[in-house]
């Protein structure tokens, strides 16, 4: 008589401690995807709207024009555009308070732009975590299914009279089908993390050289507006 030993057929004959472990690791697989494929399109997203602001703001537009247009719409979160308005937030009240001296009015910006800055990088790094669980976990939990599915045809051996190869090799080739789906799992999951792990590492780099560049700005208007300030007041 032969043996079905098909993927569909041995996963329908898997003891049930062995099929729970492929659902297990179906759903692994299925949550890892979905996230594989959110966080994709999330990024690339990013980097256009990134790309779209760093050009007006480089454009030689005025800080204040630039942030009167950015203030009314909430901006995408994890963009360069949120550390800005946080950065130019705190900036703008050199402004409003003539007591305060540029030196505060730059450290304040400051905070508010690192503030902004690590709250970016924690969305941006949102569920990848889950990536890497899946990826360090599911050969193992493959491995857990197999080691179980090979026990069980061995121990169905203990009341034949004659052991042959052909009475444990369906139970043995249904057990690492276990194997197979958690690297099929884990494969995805770890790639997809890497390349994510570097996006989000290129993304924070990039933030800091645009908060350093905009400081520099910020530092030369303040320098400006106090001292036209004070040629003001000597005018009067």
């Amino acid at each position: 008589m032969q043996t079905d030993l098909s993927i569909g057929a041995m996963i329908l004959g898997a003891s049930g401690f062995v099929q729970t472990i492929m659902l297990v690791l179906l759903l692994a697989s299925f949550f890892s995807w979905a996230v594989i494929v959110k966080r994709y399109r999330d990024y690339r997203a990013l980097e256009a709207e990134n790309q779209f602001f760093e050009k007006r703001f480089w454009s030689g537009v005025e800080l204040e024009q630039l942030f009167r247009s950015a203030d009314k719409e909430t901006p995408v979160p994890g963009s360069v555009e949120a550390i800005f308005l946080h950065g130019y937030r705190q900036f703008r009240h050199l402004y409003d308070q003539p007591e305060l001296t540029v030196d505060i009015g730059l450290e304040s910006a400051q905070r508010g732009m690192r503030a902004a800055f690590n709250r970016q990088v924690d969305a941006l790094s949102s569920n990848l975590t889950l990536l890497a669980t899946i990826g360090s976990t599911s050969p193992y939990v493959g491995l857990l299914g197999t080691v179980w599915g090979i026990m069980s045809a061995f121990q169905g051996l203990a009341g034949a009279q004659q052991a042959t190869l052909a009475m444990v090799a369906p139970g043995i080739a249904e057990a690492l089908v276990a194997t197979a789906m958690g690297l099929v799992a884990a494969i995805p999951a770890v790639v997809a993390y890497n390349r994510f792990s570097q996006w989000v590492e290129q993304f924070a780099s990039s933030y800091d050289a645009f908060i350093d560049d905009f400081m520099g700005l910020l530092q030369r208007q303040g320098v400006a507006l106090r001292e036209g300030a004070v040629a003001e007041a000597k005018a009067q």
